[in-house]
């Protein structure tokens, strides 16, 4: 088999000519395909690195109520209240950190990235953020920290193959935490 093909590339009669156009052919699209895989992950890798610098914040905004100046040890977001402590969450405006981080607008109830041309670039939507307060007065252990977790759809139109394929719909998960340290 091997030796029939190396007679034909090495033939004189153009019997290789469609053989080669064939396999070059099956790299471009291969490399293409490869190709749109990465894009893919890239988008969805700065999609999540973007919901998680906007989580980072809210956590950071945190932070003024995780050490209060009234008691002492570690704790979570608690102010005083009537002789006692009430837990203080402040959950921000993490669509608003996550549009001016990436360039998104708001559109039909999805936050979207458009090519200057207008095409859909991205478009994310249903955040969820769960907010977990440290235990009050927990001590110095890892478990016991200030978390907040998060999850968004996200949706990245295909380019490759046309209309054939559908888009790459995921969700995207993402965690932050504040862990006192002196």
């Amino acid at each position: 088999m091997m030796d029939k093909i190396k007679q034909i590339l090495r033939g004189k009669g153009g019997a290789g000519f469609p053989l080669i156009i064939a396999i070059t052919l099956s790299l471009v699209i291969i490399f293409t395909g490869i190709s749109e895989y990465f894009r893919l992950m890239i988008i969805a890798q700065g999609v999540r690195d973007a919901v998680q610098a906007a989580v980072i914040s809210t956590v950071v905004e945190n932070y003024d109520d995780v050490y209060h100046g009234v008691r002492e040890g570690y704790s979570g977001a608690y102010q005083p209240y009537a002789g006692d402590f009430e837990e203080s969450l402040d959950y921000g405006d993490i669509y608003d950190r996550l549009d001016g981080i990436l360039g998104l607008s708001y559109n039909s109830g999805y936050h979207e990235k458009r090519t200057p041309d207008g095409k859909l670039e991205f478009k994310a939507w249903n955040l969820n953020v769960d907010i977990r307060n440290a235990p009050f007065a927990s001590g110095d252990h890892a478990s016991d920290r200030f978390e907040a977790d998060s999850t968004i759809l996200l949706e990245v139109p295909v380019s490759f193959g046309g209309k054939l394929l559908p888009p790459m719909t995921i969700k995207v998960k993402t965690s932050a935490g504040y862990t006192p340290r002196f």
